[in-house]
């Protein structure tokens, strides 16, 4: 069997890093996100807001980060391999704030190339903000568009996960890459 490196994507507050962790206490090999780690080492070095005051460096460290989890998950003897988001996300967002960026963004997504997608999609009742996640829920529903139209520009075909309880999130997803 080839190795699958599945990524989840969808905007804030969607149950991607629940699932992630559903997964992981499920004996899965998972990367988390790691915007958060990116942002906190930011802060660390006294930018509070990186995206924000600086994106495209936030979006350069991001995208190096998200290129060494997709090779190193290429590594792991597990035959499935679970991402908390990919590399086309970093497009995503700088669409969403109208960024522009270099051409390696694009080359980056072309060379590193997924299994398959699923997209949790936006999801009032459990959106939640917190220090690191400042958008609204308006805001995470226009960054799941804008996540959508990135990845479909590059042959991605979208599942999207049902909203339901993280069990059944899980058994789905499963479902879906067994076939």
């Amino acid at each position: 069997m080839q190795k699958e490196i599945i990524v989840i994507i969808g905007g804030p507050g969607t149950g991607k890093t629940t699932i992630i962790d559903g997964l992981i206490a499920n004996g899965y090999c998972c990367y988390p996100e790691i915007s958060r780690e990116v942002t906190l080492e930011a802060k660390k070095q006294g930018i509070e807001q990186l995206f924000l005051e600086k994106p495209l460096l936030f979006s350069e460290l991001l995208l190096e980060g998200r290129k060494k989890q997709f090779h190193n998950a290429c590594k792991e003897p597990h035959e499935v391999v679970f991402i908390d988001r990919g590399i086309p996300d970093v497009l995503a967002y700088m669409h969403y704030i109208g960024d522009s960026y270099p051409a390696t963004f694009d080359i980056a997504c072309r060379e590193h190339t997924y299994s398959k997608i699923f997209i949790l999609p936006p999801w009032e009742e459990i959106y939640i903000s917190d220090h690191e996640r400042y958008e609204n829920f308006e805001q995470a529903k226009l960054i799941c568009n804008h996540l959508t139209e990135t990845y479909q520009s590059y042959g991605y075909e979208l599942i999207e996960v049902p909203k339901d309880t993280l069990d059944n999130r899980i058994l789905f997803i499963l479902d879906e890459i067994s076939k």
